[in-house]
């Protein structure tokens, strides 16, 4: 027990530097960011369906789609879509791993209802859905920060190529540590509340583009000695809430701002087609991690980081 956590804390303090690298320059920006409808005007229904594509190809997988969505988008021509973009068609994704996980999840509300109605605090999937409400809570917590003190945020060096391909060179280090000396002893039935903490904390990360949501999670998971497909079915479920959360709002947004009928058209053709490959990327995962490591990512987020450093050089 002592030893992963010593392992988690090291994981959670050297990824913190990626923050502070990315973060080293930035000011401030308090005037207004661009609305969300300018935001949208740049992407046309084709456009939308590729990053669709790509939006559900790479979210469950530990390389990060919102790296992706911006590095695709500039080599076409398309310039960033915007984190707002991003955000929205997320929830083509969440409708993926609803559907997916449908049956584990009315298992879980379920007996988790009826574990609180008889006071049985010990119950599994009771304290499964704890774990997922707690690690929800700091990504909650930063996104209003990020929100309140970073007005423009799709301008920031956060989102900057530089920022990307440092955090994909970081993480990539990370999870192969995480490969190398993860135990992989524990699987599904042996979840906790703290596993859902420690792994919301390190969800927290994926704010910034090329660190990757599940790839920060999955990472944290193999630290906590979890096996990798129990790591990344609970990453799976612990990014309902978040994702969910931040597609919402930005949609929100973008309804607020009076948005035409053309870009309504390619917001749903982004969703539909990140829904069709997000649940494509779920089963294959799944299915890939039951027998092979997470090498081939640690790989190809390491060559993407350099390739990319070497292209803005």
């Amino acid at each position: 027990m002592t030893f992963f956590k010593r392992q988690l804390f090291w994981f959670l303090t050297v990824a913190s530097a990626i923050l502070t690298i990315a973060v080293h320059p930035l000011k401030i920006n308090a005037t207004q960011s661009p609305s969300a409808a300018e935001a949208v005007q740049k992407v046309d229904i084709l456009q939308a369906i590729v990053l669709g594509f790509v939006q559900g190809a790479t979210e469950y997988l530990p390389i990060s789609s919102t790296a992706h969505l911006k590095v695709v988008s500039v080599a076409l021509g398309w310039g960033d879509p915007g984190a707002a973009f991003s955000a929205v068609i997320q929830l083509g994704s969440i409708a993926a791993v609803l559907c997916f996980f449908w049956k584990d999840l009315s298992r879980i509300v379920k007996n988790a209802t009826r574990a609180i109605v008889l006071s049985d605090y010990m119950d599994f999937d009771l304290r499964l859905c704890m774990g997922i409400i707690f690690g929800t809570l700091p990504m909650i917590f930063s996104g209003i920060l990020v929100k309140l003190f970073i007005r423009d945020f799709d301008n920031s060096p956060l989102r900057s190529m530089s920022a990307i391909a440092i955090a994909s060179i970081v993480m990539s280090i990370l999870l192969g540590l995480a490969e190398k000396f993860s135990k992989r002893q524990r699987d599904f039935e042996h979840l906790g509340i703290a596993d859902g903490l420690l792994m919301g904390i390190a969800q927290v990360l994926a704010l910034i583009p090329g660190v990757s949501r599940s790839g920060s999670t999955l990472t944290a998971g193999l630290f906590l000695n979890l096996e990798r497909e129990t790591a990344a079915r609970f990453s799976f479920l612990l990014g309902i809430p978040a994702i969910s959360l931040a597609g919402l709002v930005q949609l929100q947004d973008f309804f607020s701002a009076g948005i035409d009928g053309s870009q309504i058209a390619s917001l749903i053709a982004g969703i539909i087609s990140s829904t069709v490959f997000s649940y494509i990327a779920i089963a294959g995962l799944l299915r890939f991690l039951k027998t092979q490591s997470t090498w081939i990512f640690v790989w190809y987020r390491l060559m993407l980081g350099i390739v990319i450093l070497g292209v803005r050089n």
